[in-house]
């Protein structure tokens, strides 16, 4: 086996979709017991008014509650541009440990500037439980789910492979979608080439994938799961046969008409902290920053 999870497994897979940011994210259930980890929660937010609720993720709370699931992980596949992270908010109801790849550092560091965020800002990573490395392994009640680093969107993404289940962040999107862009600070469309590649070619052609979005193209209705087979077959933009600089030339070609995410600004602030909001100032009031002409 090229990895070291049991791919007869077949992880119980809620998935939650948020239509104010096309986001799906997910509660994952071990089948042989009551454990559960939540992937890529979304707290939510009215920009406009600088105000913070939680709807979403009490969906998810109410969802664990109800089938009396015990939260063991809280999983970030990378640090969102698009969406709020609820992971400490879900933490703080129901427990669980919150983790990401290690190169959160990386991108903690890069956006620390953008933000010109002070010395207090830690760029170690420190404000996760866990730094998952590429090939690491933690547990889900029985079940042993798998790191795969998988950068190119950004630094930090990874894919995690949990039975006959990979949750694949912004790596990939549905066939009809293709990818995610490769021009944040920090992306590569090269990188994201050899990622995807990586996941397609390692992982079992009936292995489930799960997206992180969906934009409905061509006005067909929302989707998040496919196969890598599917994807091989199909995917628009790396199915097999598109080589590498085909690839570099179309992901760089269209993220050139592409415009900033609407939530990049309160996002990256909030996901480079594992959620949090900014430290409030000496009034108690907390602030959001917009760096100008710098995006």
């Amino acid at each position: 086996m090229p990895y070291p999870v049991d791919p007869s497994i077949a992880p119980k897979v809620a998935a939650f979709f948020d239509p104010e940011t096309n986001t799906i994210s997910y509660v994952v259930k071990d089948p042989g017991s009551a454990s559960c980890a939540v992937i890529d929660s979304v707290m939510d937010i009215d920009y406009a008014a600088g105000r913070i609720s939680y709807k979403s993720a009490d969906v998810i709370i109410e969802y664990i509650q109800l089938n009396r699931l015990k939260v063991e992980w809280l999983i970030e596949t990378h640090a969102h541009a698009d969406h709020l992270s609820a992971a400490p908010y879900i933490q703080q109801r129901l427990g669980g440990k919150l983790g990401i790849g290690e190169h959160i550092v990386t991108v903690q560091e890069t956006f620390g500037k953008v933000f010109n965020e002070g010395t207090e800002f830690r760029r170690d990573g420190s404000q996760f439980d866990r730094l998952f490395k590429d090939g690491d392994t933690y547990e889900i009640g029985g079940m042993t789910a798998f790191v795969m680093h998988t950068p190119g969107h950004t630094p930090a993404c990874t894919t995690h492979v949990i039975g006959d289940a990979a949750f694949v962040g912004d790596t990939l999107f549905m066939p009809d979608g293709g990818t995610a862009r490769a021009d944040f600070p920090g992306g590569d469309a090269h990188v994201l080439f050899r990622s995807i590649r990586k996941v397609l070619e390692t992982l079992p052609a009936q292995t489930r994938l799960f997206m992180c979005h969906d934009y409905a193209p061509n006005g067909r209705e929302i989707r998040w799961e496919t196969t890598v087979g599917e994807e091989r077959k199909h995917n628009i933009h790396v199915r097999d046969g598109v080589s590498e600089d085909e690839f570099v030339t179309l992901r760089e070609s269209r993220d050139k008409t592409l415009s900033m995410p609407r939530l990049i600004v309160p996002s990256l602030q909030v996901n480079i902290r594992a959620g949090h909001l900014p430290e409030p100032d000496a009034s108690g009031k907390v602030f959001l920053k917009v760096p100008v002409n710098v995006l």
